[in-house]
């Protein structure tokens, strides 16, 4: 930034020599002859440093062309030095002053001086200058600021309508939820019935005239046997899913050793058949809805044994975390519990891991292994009514891990049993 120099002086040697003393400094200048033509100037240009002005030209004298600039508000930041030949009288340098003048430089001019006073000025000038830049930089800031408050103030308004409206979907989403799972409690409660005749007369009809039936009508009507079987567990699947959400659940402090135990006793001839060993370690007590435990555990070992590999005997692990008291918790300062149901069996492609928790969702035929896909749903269902997390680890031929991550309770209780082996 080069300062510019308003020079006022009626006779134009003593331009000449104001401004061959200044020039050094860098600064620019503009000349006027008179007073009239330092206020044409004035007209257009307005950002001077400093205005150097003789007091004594015809027609308007310093004074008076100093009082015509004042008179404009972008002028009056312009501070005026002038410079005269004559030493006045106080009285005449206090006019002086009330024309605008900041200070005087007396003829013969003291070269030193007037760089050292212009100096001065100059440098208010640039301190203002800056001191304007940063107002203008916060002036546009504050607008910025007051922009982006009044933005989020409506996108606040915004969020709290779309908040409400949210609100509002999840309770109808909620209610049609639960009406639609008391609907399919009752369809699939409704369906058993006409099931049952249809599975009682197929019998009736097979022992009655299976003497009559070629090979072909024998398979028909093991077909409908066979179908009728698969849609009676399909209800009962379809039933109990619902059943989470319909009936209240009861929660209590519960051995989860015990309900696994009694899941077992339910398993043994099939463990027995299978030749399968089941290991299982250490549970902790937990407030549980016990119903819905046993189911979660029956269905998971349930599937260790149907997905067992042909040529090997099954093996099931069940244990907890070694320091399941020390567990990461969630964020929420809920601490968590991870029981693991780990097996030998044919495992499947880790990319099927969250799939295999959907509804109907199966990665094998009825041709290969029997099921109705919701078994898996329904476990994700049970634990996360008991707000945990289920997860599973698997590898093709190498087994499967099914995590069960369940809350812990406040007071929590230990069973100090052994591993014990089925």
């Amino acid at each position: 930034m080069q300062p510019k120099i308003l020079l006022v002086d009626d006779r134009a040697d003593n331009l000449l020599s104001i401004e061959s003393v200044l020039e050094p400094e860098g600064y620019i200048f503009m000349k006027a002859l008179s007073g009239r033509e330092a206020l044409k100037i004035l007209l257009t240009e307005f950002d001077f440093a400093l205005i150097l002005m003789d007091v004594q030209m015809p027609n308007l004298s310093g004074f008076e062309t100093a009082s015509l600039i004042y008179e404009r508000e972008k002028l009056r930041h312009i501070p005026i030095i002038f410079i005269t030949a004559n030493s006045y009288s106080d009285e005449h340098i206090f006019r002086g002053y009330k024309a605008g003048a900041v200070d005087y430089i007396y003829k013969p001019i003291n070269q030193i001086l007037l760089k050292a006073k212009v100096s001065v000025f100059v440098e208010l000038y640039k301190k203002n200058y800056r001191l304007l830049a940063q107002e203008q930089k916060l002036i546009a800031i504050n607008k910025n600021l007051e922009a982006e408050i009044n933005e989020q103030k409506k996108s606040q308004e915004k969020i709290k309508v779309l908040n409400y409206q949210l609100l509002e979907s999840v309770d109808r989403l909620e209610s049609a939820n639960k009406e639609l799972d008391r609907f399919a409690f009752m369809a699939s409660h409704d369906l058993q019935e006409p099931l049952r005749k249809i599975r009682m007369f197929s019998d009736k009809l097979f022992l009655r005239y299976q003497n009559i039936f070629d090979v072909e009508g024998k398979l028909y009507i093991d077909r409908i046997q066979n179908a009728g079987e698969r849609m009676q567990t399909l209800i009962k699947d379809i039933l109990t899913f619902s059943k989470i959400s319909v009936e209240k659940k009861a929660f209590e402090k519960s051995s989860l050793n015990s309900l696994l135990e009694d899941v077992l006793s339910e398993y043994d001839s099939q463990v027995k058949e299978t030749n399968t060993t089941v290991q299982v370690d250490q549970l902790p007590y937990l407030e549980v809805n016990p119903g819905l435990i046993r189911s979660l555990f029956h269905n998971l070992i349930g599937n260790a044994i149907k997905y067992r590999k042909k040529n090997s005997s099954p093996v099931i692990k069940v244990y907890a975390e070694s320091n399941y008291n020390e567990n990461k918790n969630d964020g929420s300062g809920n601490k968590y519990c991870r029981i693991y149901f780990e097996d030998n069996g044919i495992g499947f492609e880790q990319k099927y891991a969250e799939q295999i928790f959907g509804m109907f969702k199966r990665l094998h035929s009825n041709g290969e292994f029997e099921g109705t896909g919701i078994g898996l749903a329904l476990c994700k269902k049970i634990v996360e009514d008991h707000k945990g997390f289920i997860s599973a680890k698997s590898k093709v031929n190498e087994g499967s891990t099914f995590i069960v991550s369940l809350p812990l309770s406040s007071n929590k209780k230990e069973i100090n049993q052994p591993v014990k082996t089925i």
